[in-house]
């Protein structure tokens, strides 16, 4: 697919990224929190979110903010969809 990376901001090439992925990706699907990353920011080392704890927490954190607005939703809401509070 052809589009903008979420954290580089390049054109080209994307991929799907699920912000809350295993047992949470049908959740994250739901919610609308999938992204599009450039394969190296997707996939790579280091700074790919596959790879770096870093990158990854940053968009656990701008998932929750999406999550919680877009939902009219407290921290105790949303950790009781996602099980966890990132903020």
């Amino acid at each position: 697919m052809i589009g903008e990376c979420f954290i580089c901001g390049c054109y080209g090439v994307v991929e799907r990224h699920h912000i809350f992925g295993g047992a949470l990706r049908k959740k994250s699907e739901r919610y609308g929190l999938v992204v599009t990353l450039c394969h190296s920011c997707h996939n790579e080392p280091p700074y790919g979110v596959h790879h770096n704890a870093k990158a990854m927490q940053k968009l656990h954190e701008y998932g929750q903010r999406k999550a919680m607005a877009e939902n009219g939703w407290n921290i105790d809401d949303f950790r009781r969809e996602f099980y966890k509070n990132y903020l």
